[in-house]
């Protein structure tokens, strides 16, 4: 395995859910671990937990990707985590303003970090980008359009930087997992907490804590060893619209 000890790893969109569970267990396998996301008193109260630092992070403001950055001397892993779902509208119903809001954060945010921390990883000669994608790279749904469209394009992205950075020490890797009860649900329904619990009625999502245990295997390989992606879904969903519920509520 791979040591953590000396290592740097950023998380974005580290204030809940996974970016949350992935600080904290990428801390506990020995890493430095910064963390950032808008809510600063969230990010506070995790690095605080882990013995992290927590920074302040919008990724679709450049001004605000280069302030966070400049705050880090050496990183090694880089989590691409920011990412959200707006809305569940057909196309021909669809929102131009969620789509924008979807493809600044999960696509140009992504390609924005990696810019500006890619010269970083390539300095430490074993340097590891996760991208977060999800089941929505390589399926479609109804009303998903906008935010399968994304993710998509997250998918093309890493699959891009692979053969880009061959031969560089950097490995890459994309996690696309399926159902995870984090906010995720609540904000792509503008908060209604009724509408977001139907997501997972009468099935057992995965969890944060699920996919950061996907990630701490992945950057604690072998710096040789590159894990190009993992699928992970609940043993209830088998497809992004096929899943196994229960009568119960």
């Amino acid at each position: 395995m791979t040591g953590a000890q000396n290592r740097t790893a950023v998380i974005t969109g580290a204030s809940s859910g996974i970016g949350a569970a992935t600080a904290l267990r990428l801390a506990d396998e020995g890493f430095d671990v910064v963390l950032g996301a808008r809510r600063i008193d969230k990010i506070k109260e995790i690095a605080g937990r882990c013995g992290g630092r927590g920074y302040e992070l919008d990724v679709t403001s450049s001004e605000s990707i280069e302030a966070f950055v400049s705050q880090i001397e050496d990183v090694h892993v880089l989590v691409n985590n920011a990412g959200l779902a707006s809305g569940l509208q057909p196309i021909s119903e669809m929102d131009e303003e969620r789509v924008r809001v979807m493809w600044e954060t999960n696509v140009v945010g992504l390609l924005r970090m990696t810019k500006a921390l890619l010269p970083k990883l390539i300095a430490s000669r074993a340097g590891h980008i996760v991208n977060l994608g999800s089941i929505a790279g390589f399926e479609v749904y109804p009303g998903g359009g906008g935010y399968t469209a994304s993710k998509h394009a997250v998918r093309a992205l890493t699959r891009t930087l692979r053969i880009e950075l061959l031969g560089q020490p950097v490995r890459i890797t994309e996690i696309a997992p399926g159902l995870v009860e984090t906010e995720f649900a609540r904000v792509r329904f503008d908060g209604n907490e009724e509408q977001a619990k139907k997501t997972y009625k009468g099935m057992q999502p995965l969890v944060g804590a699920d996919v950061a245990d996907c990630i701490a295997w992945v950057v604690t390989r072998p710096d040789h060893v590159n894990i190009d992606e993992i699928v992970v879904r609940p043993r209830a969903q088998a497809s992004a619209t096929q899943i196994a519920r229960s009568d119960e509520s």
